[in-house]
């Protein structure tokens, strides 16, 4: 096999790495393509899993020299990472030409099987029970082939007999997204009381606060539908429009709610700054940006060419906007450093500097787990345990919500507090000594 081909195996090894896992019937449309491997879904099957194939409309652009056609080198199979890994090396090694003459392999429908046909339908029976990827493969140069791909994989329920559409590595996050929606309700409702409670006190951040709350309870309580549907009939029914609905209005205020937080706005001063007001012109169109990004990354998959340039695009955006939101709190550090120099107020100035930097900290903390650890231990854990990436990142989540509210709930301003003189003069030598504020 050529080197380009051998590249493009590669290449498929690191798309697994990007499958989202939940493998819902699918169907997808090949027009005219001669690559010679195309992943469609990955999917943990249980000793009782399941794959209906149905391909429809094939149609093959027969190359310059039909003589050396060979159908046997074209078609479906399942195969897991580690065994692709195996397979590359039979390649290498000239063992073999082509993945479906793999023994790691494990075929599903090969195209000389064919005949006249122009469509195929079949039912793959997998007892061994792992984390498999329905994969593609066109050994013979220049040949392109179009085709609908209709793919549903399942595993049937051992005493009810019933099918779950989901990985079973995943088959527990309806009841997870429902529980943590239930949690973010319930903080709603919380938060509504302290802002009633404490109205004197209250800013307009605060009530901005309990919008991202409000969204955050509804994108998991779509989301735990959405997968509910998708469990039960491989079919998310539209609660994924409006998941991504409330996904996107939840990452665009998130996203504003650090940025206003870190310029002090409302609690600290009634505007933003024109630097202020360009950070947020940044984020917010490129949360816009990774919203439609990971839209096409969800519905399409890893079978179209653009799957990896999107996939790319939303990683980059992330990472833009990530960094974007740190800079108002630095600025916020900065001029409190210096505000403490002038206006003989260090006690207090200490306290809001302490605050600030707590939350820069935890704002790094809780962008490096959720971007980094999260996705490590996705990649980590057995396909049987998926669900705990999922966990872990809604916990670390939930933390940063609890945290942010209970630094800034409304209550008495400090610069109102009655400081001694001993505090006050002990600030002042911390200001003078203040390392420790320096990021």
């Amino acid at each position: 096999m050529s080197s380009t081909k051998v590249s493009l195996l590669l290449f498929f090894v690191i798309s697994l790495f990007y499958s989202c896992s939940l493998a819902e019937i699918r169907s997808n449309e090949v027009r005219s393509d001669d690559r010679p491997i195309i992943p469609f879904d990955e999917f943990g099957f249980t000793h009782r899993g399941r794959l209906e194939l149905n391909v429809s409309k094939i149609s093959l652009g027969v190359p310059s020299n039909p003589a050396n056609l060979d159908l046997s080198k074209v078609g479906f199979f399942l195969c897991t990472s580690n065994a692709w890994m195996r397979v590359l090396e039979q390649i290498e090694d000239a063992e073999i030409t082509c993945a479906v003459q793999s023994d790691k392999v494990k075929l599903v429908y090969t195209f000389d099987k064919l005949g006249d046909n122009s469509s195929l339908n079949t039912l793959f029976v997998e007892t061994d029970a792992d984390q498999y990827s329905l994969v593609f493969a066109n050994c013979c140069p220049q040949l392109k082939v179009s085709m609908i791909v209709r793919s549903a994989m399942y595993n049937l329920d051992a005493k009810s007999g019933n099918r779950d559409y989901l990985s079973v590595g995943k088959a527990i996050l309806p009841r997870i997204y429902f529980v943590f929606s239930l949690v973010y309700f319930c903080l709603g409702v919380f938060w509504i009381f302290v802002l009633f409670k404490k109205r004197l006190m209250v800013h307009a951040i605060h009530f901005f606060m309990l919008a991202v709350v409000i969204l955050k309870a509804l994108n998991l309580l779509c989301e735990a539908e959405d997968k509910s549907y998708i469990k039960r009939t491989g079919s998310a029914h539209g609660w994924d429009v409006l998941f991504y609905i409330f996904s996107f209005l939840k990452g665009i205020m998130l996203f504003t709610l650090i940025v206003l937080i870190g310029t002090g706005w409302s609690f600290l001063k009634p505007y933003l700054q024109e630097k202020e007001k360009k950070v947020l012109m940044i984020v917010i169109p490129l949360q816009v940006v990774a919203n439609i990004a990971q839209v096409v990354i969800d519905e399409n998959g890893p079978y179209g060419d653009e799957w990896v340039t999107w996939k790319q695009v939303f990683l980059l955006v992330d990472v833009i906007c990530c960094c974007a939101v740190l800079f108002p709190i630095v600025w916020s550090i900065k001029n409190l450093r210096e505000a403490a120099k002038s206006d003989g107020k260090a006690a207090v100035n200490l306290m809001k500097l302490t605050l600030f930097r707590q939350y820069y900290i935890v704002v790094i903390c809780y962008i490096y787990f959720t971007r980094v650890v999260v996705y490590a231990l996705e990649t980590i854990v057995s396909y049987r345990y998926l669900w705990t990436s999922v966990m872990a990142g809604e916990v670390a989540t939930l933390a940063f919500y609890l945290f942010t509210g209970i630094k800034f709930r409304p209550e008495v301003h400090n610069p109102y507090f009655v400081i001694d003189d001993e505090e006050e003069e002990a600030a002042s030598e911390a200001l003078k000594f203040g390392d420790e504020f320096e990021l």
